[in-house]
């Protein structure tokens, strides 16, 4: 009894070192942040190694405000490339201090993560191509829609009132640059996926003319940043962080460099203006899930 009292306790004390991830960046000097790599422009690659996005810069940002706070005469940034599959697991084992993708603040997921305050609201949409004769929900009868695996995009779109009846075959794409192939290959007929996602891809893609984005808003999502639970510390410090740059103004000027400015590597406007909803979370910070938002 007493050897399992002792190997419990071993087990938590684990946790709580875990868990204390503003201890373990001053101890190492180094945070490793989360970034997609197909994001549209929250979170994309540019190749060896690089991120760019909204939410990138961002997370920059909240390192350097953390580098300050811990008083570190230098903060060695890592980045480590996550998956719709891999990044809730790789921040709990503590590989991925900060995840700063696209991701959904749910109920589920609080589970098994902590969310900061949520920084975008996400507007779910269908990308088709232009001549594909799909327009709405209904339109998807018969017709074959991508998505990404480790995404909640299909489930959204079935438990849409307009669904009832609609009969759709699903395929999943890896990531969302393999979903979005999916589509523009012919393989499928539309691309289910959070629109800022759907109009980053559609921007990048040989022919940004051939696809639309169409249909109805299949559900509101608040999307913020991931870090470990019961770390109300470090929590706290990511917030403040956060809070700091809308008070500023300094995310604004994020957010119209990375959504309505020519990005790279091709130089093209992804051109979604600043949200009412994004707008109003900001002005009342917030980590509240995206089953708080459906109530209203």
């Amino acid at each position: 009894m007493k050897k399992t009292m002792f190997a419990l306790a071993a087990v938590l004390a684990v946790g709580a070192v875990q868990a204390d991830t503003l201890k373990k960046i001053k101890d190492t000097a180094t945070i490793t942040l989360g970034a997609r790599e197909s994001s549209g422009a929250l979170s994309y690659t540019l190749g060896d190694g690089k991120y760019a996005g909204f939410h990138t810069e961002m997370a920059q940002r909240i390192a350097a405000d953390l580098q300050k706070q811990l008083a570190l005469p230098k903060l060695d940034v890592k980045w480590q490339a996550v998956t719709s599959q891999n990044r809730i697991p790789l921040v709990q084992n503590g590989t991925v201090d900060l995840e700063c993708g696209s991701t959904t603040n749910n109920l589920a997921r609080q589970k098994d993560v902590a969310f900061a305050m949520t920084t975008y609201m996400e507007e779910v949409r269908i990308a088709t191509r232009v001549n594909s004769g799909i327009n709405s929900i209904k339109d998807l009868t018969g017709k074959t829609v991508a998505t990404t695996t480790g995404t909640t995009s299909v489930q959204t779109l079935r438990k849409h009132e307009r669904a009832n009846n609609v009969d759709f075959k699903e395929l999943y794409g890896k990531d969302h640059a393999d979903s979005f192939l999916l589509l523009e290959s012919g393989r499928a007929d539309a691309f289910v996926m959070d629109g800022q996602i759907l109009a980053g891809n559609i921007s990048k893609s040989k022919n940004p003319a051939d696809f639309r984005i169409v249909g109805e808003v299949l559900s509101v999502e608040p999307i913020a940043c991931m870090l470990r639970k019961d770390d109300p510390a470090f929590k706290k410090a990511v917030d403040d962080s956060i809070k700091n740059m809308i008070k500023t103004g300094e995310l604004a000027k994020i957010y119209d460099k990375w959504f309505m400015q020519p990005i790279p590597p091709t130089n093209t406007k992804v051109g979604l203006a600043l949200s009412g909803a994004t707008k109003d979370a900001w002005a009342n910070p917030n980590d509240k899930p995206m089953e708080e938002f459906a109530k209203k």
